[in-house]
């Protein structure tokens, strides 16, 4: 089944990013897998955004995710079930997909909450990692 899986939430959209971390969990305990919950710091890296910020902000900012995230997974983990927080920064799409490859993960749960005309099946972001992801995508939508 699923040894490894990821679960890239998005921590203004709680209440759809603990649903899909909900079935991530399942999935998890199903085939005694590793839950990895990631979450994606979009614009620091931008020339232009990283201009108006001191430089230990974007730490700062990690740091911070860090521990919400961290704080998330305390609440949904049932014992027994290892997982672990992963903040990145960047393009939340491509570091989604990039994070999958990287730490070789079966499976990616994510949830999609684009209400967008043209993205009204599936979000622009999740489309986007079931378009380039090597692996299988379960989309969670609201």
């Amino acid at each position: 089944m699923f040894k490894k899986i990821l679960a890239p939430v998005d921590l203004q959209e709680t209440p759809l990013a603990r649903r899909a971390l909900d079935i991530a969990v399942e999935q998890a305990q199903a085939s005694g897998g590793e839950l990895i919950v990631m979450s994606v710091l979009p614009g620091f890296g931008m020339p232009l955004v990283a201009s108006f910020f001191p430089r230990d902000q974007l730490q700062n900012a990690l740091d911070t995710v860090h521990k919400e995230l961290r704080k998330l997974i305390d609440g949904v983990l049932p014992t027994g079930l290892h997982g672990r927080a992963l903040v990145v920064e960047g393009h939340p799409a491509e570091c989604i997909v990039e994070q999958a490859e990287k730490q070789a993960v079966d499976l990616i749960v994510m949830s999609s909450a684009s209400r967008r005309l043209e993205r009204r099946l599936i979000g622009s972001c999740a489309s986007r990692v079931v378009e380039l992801a090597h692996c299988p995508v379960l989309v969670v939508k609201s």
